[in-house]
Protein backbone atom coordinates (compact mmCIF):
# COMPACT_ATOMS: atom_id res chain seq x y z
CA UNK A 1 0.00 0.00 0.00
CA UNK A 2 1.58 3.22 -1.06
CA UNK A 3 2.31 5.72 1.32
CA UNK A 4 0.21 9.08 0.47
CA UNK A 5 2.57 12.32 0.66
CA UNK A 6 1.47 14.57 3.08
CA UNK A 7 -0.44 17.32 3.33
CA UNK A 8 1.52 20.01 4.22
CA UNK A 9 5.48 19.43 4.34
CA UNK A 10 8.40 21.78 4.27
CA UNK A 11 11.46 21.96 1.47
CA UNK A 12 14.77 23.05 1.57
CA UNK A 13 14.83 26.09 -1.51
CA UNK A 14 17.50 25.07 -3.93
CA UNK A 15 18.28 28.76 -4.31
CA UNK A 16 16.49 32.28 -3.02
CA UNK A 17 17.24 35.28 -5.31
CA UNK A 18 18.31 38.51 -3.59
CA UNK A 19 15.62 40.19 -4.99
CA UNK A 20 13.23 37.50 -3.03
CA UNK A 21 15.41 37.94 0.01
CA UNK A 22 14.75 41.76 0.26
CA UNK A 23 11.35 41.30 -0.31
CA UNK A 24 11.05 38.49 2.30
CA UNK A 25 13.03 40.19 4.74
CA UNK A 26 10.46 43.59 4.02
CA UNK A 27 7.42 41.56 4.70
CA UNK A 28 8.30 40.27 7.78
CA UNK A 29 8.99 43.68 9.32
CA UNK A 30 6.35 44.97 7.97
CA UNK A 31 4.42 42.18 9.53
CA UNK A 32 6.57 42.84 12.96
CA UNK A 33 4.59 46.23 13.01
CA UNK A 34 1.41 44.92 12.00
CA UNK A 35 1.79 42.89 15.24
CA UNK A 36 3.50 45.21 17.35
CA UNK A 37 0.35 47.76 16.51
CA UNK A 38 -1.98 44.85 17.90
CA UNK A 39 -0.09 44.27 20.79
CA UNK A 40 -0.20 48.07 21.84
CA UNK A 41 -3.89 48.75 21.30
CA UNK A 42 -5.23 45.59 23.29
CA UNK A 43 -2.68 45.91 26.08
CA UNK A 44 -2.65 49.92 26.17
CA UNK A 45 -5.45 51.54 24.25
CA UNK A 46 -2.55 53.83 23.07
CA UNK A 47 -2.60 54.79 19.20
CA UNK A 48 0.41 52.68 17.43
CA UNK A 49 1.95 54.93 15.27
CA UNK A 50 2.28 57.63 18.71
CA UNK A 51 4.24 54.77 19.68
CA UNK A 52 5.98 54.04 16.66
CA UNK A 53 7.30 57.91 16.89
CA UNK A 54 8.01 57.66 20.02
CA UNK A 55 10.46 55.01 19.60
CA UNK A 56 12.26 57.11 16.19
CA UNK A 57 12.37 60.08 18.93
CA UNK A 58 14.36 57.71 21.50
CA UNK A 59 16.91 57.09 19.04
CA UNK A 60 16.85 60.13 16.68
CA UNK A 61 15.01 62.83 18.71
CA UNK A 62 17.86 65.33 18.75
CA UNK A 63 21.16 65.89 17.55
CA UNK A 64 22.47 64.17 20.52
CA UNK A 65 20.97 61.35 20.80
CA UNK A 66 21.36 60.62 16.94
CA UNK A 67 24.93 60.56 18.35
CA UNK A 68 24.34 58.33 21.12
CA UNK A 69 22.52 55.61 18.83
CA UNK A 70 25.72 55.97 16.56
CA UNK A 71 28.24 55.42 19.03
CA UNK A 72 26.39 52.26 20.54
CA UNK A 73 25.71 50.94 17.55
CA UNK A 74 29.50 51.14 16.60
CA UNK A 75 30.41 49.50 19.68
CA UNK A 76 28.04 46.68 19.20
CA UNK A 77 29.17 46.33 15.85
CA UNK A 78 33.09 45.90 16.90
CA UNK A 79 32.31 43.31 19.74
CA UNK A 80 30.04 41.57 16.69
CA UNK A 81 32.72 41.43 14.07
CA UNK A 82 35.17 40.51 16.98
CA UNK A 83 32.90 37.73 16.98
CA UNK A 84 32.44 36.19 13.71
CA UNK A 85 35.83 34.86 12.80
CA UNK A 86 35.34 32.40 15.92
CA UNK A 87 31.60 32.09 14.65
CA UNK A 88 32.92 31.07 11.31
CA UNK A 89 34.93 28.15 12.20
CA UNK A 90 32.34 27.35 14.47
CA UNK A 91 34.10 28.04 18.03
CA UNK A 92 31.48 29.00 20.08
CA UNK A 93 32.77 32.05 21.85
CA UNK A 94 30.58 33.08 24.49
CA UNK A 95 33.44 34.74 26.05
CA UNK A 96 32.85 38.29 24.79
CA UNK A 97 31.94 39.85 27.91
CA UNK A 98 34.99 38.99 29.75
CA UNK A 99 37.15 39.56 26.84
CA UNK A 100 36.05 43.50 26.73
CA UNK A 101 36.30 43.65 30.64
CA UNK A 102 39.79 42.60 30.34
CA UNK A 103 40.42 44.88 27.80
CA UNK A 104 38.59 47.78 29.66
CA UNK A 105 40.54 46.87 32.78
CA UNK A 106 43.77 47.52 30.76
CA UNK A 107 42.90 50.63 29.52
CA UNK A 108 41.45 51.87 32.82
CA UNK A 109 44.71 51.17 34.72
CA UNK A 110 46.69 52.61 31.95
CA UNK A 111 44.54 55.90 32.59
CA UNK A 112 44.53 55.45 35.94
CA UNK A 113 48.44 55.50 36.31
CA UNK A 114 49.91 57.44 33.14
CA UNK A 115 46.58 59.08 32.00
CA UNK A 116 48.61 62.30 33.60
CA UNK A 117 52.03 61.69 32.79
CA UNK A 118 52.28 60.07 29.11
CA UNK A 119 50.58 62.31 26.72
CA UNK A 120 47.15 61.38 25.23
CA UNK A 121 47.84 60.41 21.53
CA UNK A 122 50.94 58.10 22.53
CA UNK A 123 48.64 56.65 25.97
CA UNK A 124 45.75 55.69 23.27
CA UNK A 125 47.83 54.03 21.04
CA UNK A 126 49.31 51.87 24.14
CA UNK A 127 46.28 51.44 25.07
CA UNK A 128 44.73 50.39 22.16
CA UNK A 129 47.68 47.63 21.60
CA UNK A 130 47.39 46.11 25.63
CA UNK A 131 43.51 46.14 25.46
CA UNK A 132 43.97 44.18 21.87
CA UNK A 133 46.71 41.73 23.47
CA UNK A 134 44.27 41.03 27.10
CA UNK A 135 41.62 40.68 25.34
CA UNK A 136 43.46 38.06 23.35
CA UNK A 137 44.83 36.48 26.16
CA UNK A 138 41.56 35.53 27.67
CA UNK A 139 40.62 34.66 24.24
CA UNK A 140 43.72 32.16 24.11
CA UNK A 141 43.25 29.93 27.47
CA UNK A 142 39.80 28.54 26.28
CA UNK A 143 41.37 27.86 22.38
CA UNK A 144 44.50 26.06 23.50
CA UNK A 145 42.47 23.76 26.12
CA UNK A 146 40.32 23.14 23.43
CA UNK A 147 42.89 22.38 20.41
CA UNK A 148 44.83 20.52 23.49
CA UNK A 149 41.89 18.37 25.13
CA UNK A 150 38.95 19.36 23.19
CA UNK A 151 37.09 20.90 25.94
CA UNK A 152 33.73 22.58 25.66
CA UNK A 153 34.52 25.90 24.62
CA UNK A 154 31.01 27.39 25.13
CA UNK A 155 31.37 26.20 29.28
CA UNK A 156 34.75 27.55 29.24
CA UNK A 157 34.48 30.88 27.77
CA UNK A 158 31.34 31.81 29.31
CA UNK A 159 32.82 30.91 32.85
CA UNK A 160 35.86 33.00 32.05
CA UNK A 161 33.40 35.92 32.17
CA UNK A 162 32.47 35.16 35.66
CA UNK A 163 36.28 35.24 36.55
CA UNK A 164 36.88 38.60 34.69
CA UNK A 165 33.98 40.33 36.90
CA UNK A 166 35.61 38.95 39.77
CA UNK A 167 39.01 40.25 38.72
CA UNK A 168 37.30 43.82 37.72
CA UNK A 169 35.77 43.95 41.55
CA UNK A 170 39.07 42.80 42.86
CA UNK A 171 41.08 46.18 40.93
CA UNK A 172 37.80 48.20 41.43
CA UNK A 173 37.93 47.51 45.34
CA UNK A 174 41.80 48.71 44.89
CA UNK A 175 41.45 51.93 42.85
CA UNK A 176 38.36 53.15 45.17
CA UNK A 177 39.30 55.25 47.72
CA UNK A 178 35.99 55.84 48.53
CA UNK A 179 35.30 52.42 48.88
CA UNK A 180 32.42 52.88 47.26
CA UNK A 181 33.06 49.79 44.91
CA UNK A 182 33.60 52.34 41.62
CA UNK A 183 36.35 54.05 40.81
CA UNK A 184 34.01 57.30 39.27
CA UNK A 185 34.92 58.74 36.37
CA UNK A 186 38.82 58.33 35.56
CA UNK A 187 40.51 61.84 35.18
CA UNK A 188 38.05 63.97 34.84
CA UNK A 189 39.67 67.06 35.65
CA UNK A 190 42.62 66.53 32.91
CA UNK A 191 40.42 64.13 30.81
CA UNK A 192 44.04 61.84 30.25
CA UNK A 193 43.37 59.09 28.06
CA UNK A 194 40.13 59.96 27.06
CA UNK A 195 39.55 60.21 23.19
CA UNK A 196 39.75 63.30 21.41
CA UNK A 197 37.38 65.09 19.60
CA UNK A 198 37.90 64.71 15.36
CA UNK A 199 36.39 67.87 13.53
CA UNK A 200 33.98 68.57 16.95
CA UNK A 201 32.49 65.16 17.12
CA UNK A 202 32.86 63.52 20.56
CA UNK A 203 32.60 60.22 18.80
CA UNK A 204 33.85 60.17 15.45
CA UNK A 205 37.03 58.31 16.35
CA UNK A 206 34.94 55.19 17.70
CA UNK A 207 33.28 55.44 14.20
CA UNK A 208 36.08 55.86 12.80
CA UNK A 209 38.02 52.78 14.40
CA UNK A 210 35.16 50.41 14.24
CA UNK A 211 34.54 51.39 10.93
CA UNK A 212 38.33 49.49 9.70
CA UNK A 213 38.23 46.78 12.11
CA UNK A 214 34.93 45.75 10.06
CA UNK A 215 36.46 46.61 7.12
CA UNK A 216 39.71 44.49 7.88
CA UNK A 217 37.53 41.47 9.27
CA UNK A 218 35.56 41.69 5.78
CA UNK A 219 38.95 41.11 3.72
CA UNK A 220 40.76 38.92 7.00
CA UNK A 221 37.73 36.49 6.27
CA UNK A 222 36.72 36.15 2.35
CA UNK A 223 40.30 37.33 0.97
CA UNK A 224 43.56 35.57 2.72
CA UNK A 225 44.75 32.27 3.43
CA UNK A 226 44.05 32.24 7.29
CA UNK A 227 40.23 33.20 6.32
CA UNK A 228 40.32 30.46 4.11
CA UNK A 229 41.75 28.16 6.47
CA UNK A 230 38.83 29.16 8.97
CA UNK A 231 36.03 28.65 6.43
CA UNK A 232 38.00 24.56 5.86
CA UNK A 233 37.99 24.12 9.64
CA UNK A 234 34.36 25.40 10.20
CA UNK A 235 32.67 23.39 7.81
CA UNK A 236 35.19 19.90 8.54
CA UNK A 237 37.93 19.62 10.77
CA UNK A 238 38.79 16.13 8.84
CA UNK A 239 38.23 18.15 5.77
CA UNK A 240 40.92 20.63 7.04
CA UNK A 241 43.46 17.97 8.17
CA UNK A 242 43.53 15.97 5.33
CA UNK A 243 43.87 19.16 3.13
CA UNK A 244 46.86 19.93 5.10
CA UNK A 245 45.58 22.49 7.45
CA UNK A 246 46.81 22.74 10.80
CA UNK A 247 43.33 22.69 13.19
CA UNK A 248 44.98 23.72 16.90
CA UNK A 249 47.07 26.22 15.01
CA UNK A 250 43.94 27.73 13.71
CA UNK A 251 41.64 27.50 16.37
CA UNK A 252 43.70 29.07 18.75
CA UNK A 253 44.84 31.57 16.16
CA UNK A 254 41.32 32.77 15.21
CA UNK A 255 40.49 33.60 18.91
CA UNK A 256 43.65 35.39 19.41
CA UNK A 257 41.85 37.29 16.56
CA UNK A 258 38.52 37.15 18.22
CA UNK A 259 39.75 38.06 21.48
CA UNK A 260 41.90 40.89 20.58
CA UNK A 261 38.93 42.37 18.97
CA UNK A 262 36.97 41.89 21.85
CA UNK A 263 39.06 43.50 23.86
CA UNK A 264 39.59 47.03 21.83
CA UNK A 265 35.79 46.98 22.13
CA UNK A 266 36.24 47.48 26.10
CA UNK A 267 39.09 50.09 25.11
CA UNK A 268 35.90 51.86 22.93
CA UNK A 269 34.14 51.90 25.73
CA UNK A 270 36.40 53.13 28.84
CA UNK A 271 38.55 55.23 27.30
CA UNK A 272 35.66 56.85 24.68
CA UNK A 273 32.27 56.50 26.12
CA UNK A 274 32.29 55.74 29.95
CA UNK A 275 35.89 56.55 31.29
CA UNK A 276 35.37 54.34 34.01
CA UNK A 277 35.22 50.80 34.73
CA UNK A 278 32.83 48.21 36.23
CA UNK A 279 31.46 45.14 36.32
CA UNK A 280 28.76 46.57 34.31
CA UNK A 281 31.39 48.10 32.02
CA UNK A 282 30.08 45.28 29.07
CA UNK A 283 26.72 45.86 29.89
CA UNK A 284 25.28 42.55 28.21
CA UNK A 285 26.63 43.82 25.03
CA UNK A 286 29.06 40.71 24.54
CA UNK A 287 25.29 38.51 24.44
CA UNK A 288 23.46 40.71 21.83
CA UNK A 289 26.27 40.68 19.80
CA UNK A 290 25.90 36.87 19.40
CA UNK A 291 22.66 37.42 18.14
CA UNK A 292 23.34 39.96 16.13
CA UNK A 293 26.21 38.12 14.29
CA UNK A 294 24.11 35.16 13.61
CA UNK A 295 21.51 37.42 12.36
CA UNK A 296 23.88 38.51 10.17
CA UNK A 297 25.20 35.19 9.04
CA UNK A 298 28.48 35.97 10.46
CA UNK A 299 28.80 38.56 7.33
CA UNK A 300 30.94 42.01 8.47
CA UNK A 301 28.71 44.41 6.67
CA UNK A 302 25.76 42.78 6.89
CA UNK A 303 26.05 42.88 11.14
CA UNK A 304 26.48 47.11 11.21
CA UNK A 305 22.89 46.87 9.79
CA UNK A 306 21.45 44.21 12.66
CA UNK A 307 23.28 46.04 14.83
CA UNK A 308 21.84 49.56 13.71
CA UNK A 309 18.23 47.62 14.26
CA UNK A 310 19.09 46.31 17.59
CA UNK A 311 20.24 49.51 19.12
CA UNK A 312 17.21 51.55 17.48
CA UNK A 313 14.99 48.84 19.12
CA UNK A 314 16.34 49.28 22.19
CA UNK A 315 16.76 52.75 22.43
CA UNK A 316 12.81 53.04 20.98
CA UNK A 317 11.69 50.82 23.94
CA UNK A 318 13.35 52.70 26.69
CA UNK A 319 11.93 56.29 25.53
CA UNK A 320 8.12 54.40 24.64
CA UNK A 321 8.22 53.48 28.36
CA UNK A 322 9.29 56.90 29.31
CA UNK A 323 6.48 58.73 27.29
CA UNK A 324 3.77 56.41 27.70
CA UNK A 325 4.62 54.71 31.41
CA UNK A 326 4.84 51.52 29.79
CA UNK A 327 5.71 48.82 32.06
CA UNK A 328 9.19 47.81 31.56
CA UNK A 329 9.18 44.58 30.27
CA UNK A 330 5.88 45.51 28.21
CA UNK A 331 8.02 47.52 25.96
CA UNK A 332 10.09 45.09 25.52
CA UNK A 333 7.92 43.08 24.05
CA UNK A 334 7.60 45.00 21.04
CA UNK A 335 11.77 44.32 20.71
CA UNK A 336 11.23 40.44 20.85
CA UNK A 337 7.99 40.78 18.14
CA UNK A 338 10.77 42.28 15.67
CA UNK A 339 13.40 40.28 16.22
CA UNK A 340 11.06 37.01 16.25
CA UNK A 341 9.88 37.66 12.77
CA UNK A 342 13.46 38.83 11.28
CA UNK A 343 14.22 35.09 12.21
CA UNK A 344 11.29 34.05 10.83
CA UNK A 345 11.75 35.53 7.05
CA UNK A 346 15.40 33.67 7.44
CA UNK A 347 13.16 30.55 7.60
CA UNK A 348 11.53 31.79 4.63
CA UNK A 349 14.53 32.55 2.61
CA UNK A 350 16.00 28.67 2.80
CA UNK A 351 12.83 26.79 2.77
CA UNK A 352 9.42 27.03 1.47
CA UNK A 353 5.99 24.96 2.41
CA UNK A 354 4.37 22.68 -0.14
CA UNK A 355 1.09 21.35 -0.03
CA UNK A 356 -0.04 17.94 -1.44
CA UNK A 357 -1.26 18.11 -4.70
CA UNK A 358 -4.85 16.79 -6.05
CA UNK A 359 -4.71 13.52 -7.27
CA UNK A 360 -5.71 13.66 -11.14
CA UNK A 361 -3.51 16.77 -11.13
Amino acid sequence: MDKKEPLIRVRKKNDCPFWQKILIKVIFVLLALVISAVFINLVTKLNPLEVYSSMFRGAFGTKRRIWITVRDTALLICIAVGLAPAFRMKFWNTGAEGQILMGGLSTAALMIYFGNRIPTPILLVIMFVVAAVCGAAWGFLPSYFKAKFNTNETLFTLMMNYVAMQIIEFFVDVWDKKQAHSVGVINAETSGGWFPELFGQQYLLIILIVAIITVVVFVYLRYTKHGYEIAVTGESESTAKYTGINVPNVIVRTMLVSGAICGIAGFIEVAGISHSISIKTAGGRGFTAIIVTWLAKLHPFVIVLYSFLIIFLNKGAIQIASDFNFNEYASQVITGIMLFCILASDFFENYEIVFRHKEGK
